[in-house]
């Protein structure tokens, strides 16, 4: 119906027309006192053919209109989906829509150029950065004193925001970067609290890990990211208290803390890109990238990140390890 309201607006002017010849043949005939069938046969003659025209034009439309219709469901499509012209009028929008088209062709192919110079710049960046990181890293190893630590802290802060630049640059990539087999799921978390021992020890936050014998197949060095982020959530918005880690009977490894918590209007978006929340604005330092991060490789992984918190109370991550369907771009 919709699309016949839209076809009888378009061709409104030639009805328009059609129906003032109509009156004007018929009042002439009355005028000239003919008999009323030499009058209504000629009309009606009119009207049939004038109905046949216009079953045949709104036809004709229709099926341009569904043609058109299927080129925009098409993931990949070019010129060469569209229409035959049928007249100028049709040849001369296909040439506009033409011209159009190899312009935006080349506008994205100038973006996907400077895109890829972009990731490529940053992705050696990133790897360069982490040779002065290594150096630093040799020499505070050499001494072993309260500031020596609190550097070597944020020197590993400097790693950790370096390893988001690289995740963030190859979340889209292919899948040669994803080694999916079964993993002992202990040996990925020891990794991740080995890594923020000292933390621990110097902000006298108590770990409460229970050993799993879970075996879960994902990919070690992504999960250990997801871990290593929540983690490192965890110690900077815990002041005192401790946090847990453990592998619950629905196969969730959960990280559990005694911090600040989440307020509930900040929960159900701490896993947008770029959201920072309440806790995030008095930090300052917040980016808002590291759950997002978690939730885009979680979700690669085929797992499943969720979150739960108690304002003042303290918060709950838990990872999914029963893989549903891996989402890796080929």
């Amino acid at each position: 119906m919709k699309f016949l309201i839209s076809y009888l607006n378009y061709r409104k002017k030639v009805i328009l027309v059609f129906l003032i010849f109509a009156v004007i043949f018929s009042v002439s005939f009355a005028l000239y006192h003919l008999p009323l069938g030499a009058v209504l046969y000629p009309l009606a003659l009119c009207l049939l053919v004038a109905l046949i025209f216009v079953i045949r034009d709104f036809n004709s439309i229709r099926k341009t209109h569904k043609d058109l219709e299927k080129i925009k469901k098409l993931t990949v499509y070019g010129m060469e989906f569209l229409p035959e012209a049928k007249n100028e009028i049709e040849k001369d929008y296909g040439d506009v829509a033409n011209i159009l088209f190899e312009e935006n062709k080349q506008i994205r192919l100038k973006m996907e150029e400077r895109y890829n110079e972009m990731i490529d710049y940053y992705t050696m960046w990133a790897h360069q950065i982490k040779t002065p990181i290594a150096a630093m890293r040799l020499n505070l190893q050499n001494e072993d004193s309260d500031f020596s630590r609190r550097l070597t802290e944020d020197l590993q802060r400097i790693e950790q925001y370096v390893e988001m630049v690289l995740c963030y640059l190859r979340l889209d990539s292919n899948s040669s970067d994803y080694v999916i087999r079964e993993y002992d799921i202990d040996s990925i978390v020891r990794q991740g609290i080995k890594k923020f021992a000292s933390q621990f020890i110097r902000k006298k936050i108590k770990l409460d890990y229970r050993p799993s014998d879970l075996k879960v197949v994902t990919d070690e060095k992504w999960l250990l990211f997801v871990i290593e982020q929540v983690l490192s959530n965890s110690l900077k918005y815990t002041k005192q208290g401790s946090i847990s880690v453990f592998v619950n009977d629905n196969q969730e490894l959960c990280i559990k803390d005694t911090g600040i918590g989440i307020a509930p209007e900040d929960l159900p978006r701490i896993f947008e890109n770029g959201y920072t929340g309440y806790n995030g604005r008095n930090d300052k330092k917040a980016s808002g990238i590291g759950l997002y991060l978690c939730k885009r490789i979680c979700k690669n992984l085929g797992h499943e990140i969720t979150a739960s918190s108690v304002l003042g109370e303290g918060t709950t991550i838990k990872i999914n390890l029963n893989q549903k369907k891996i989402f890796i771009s080929d």
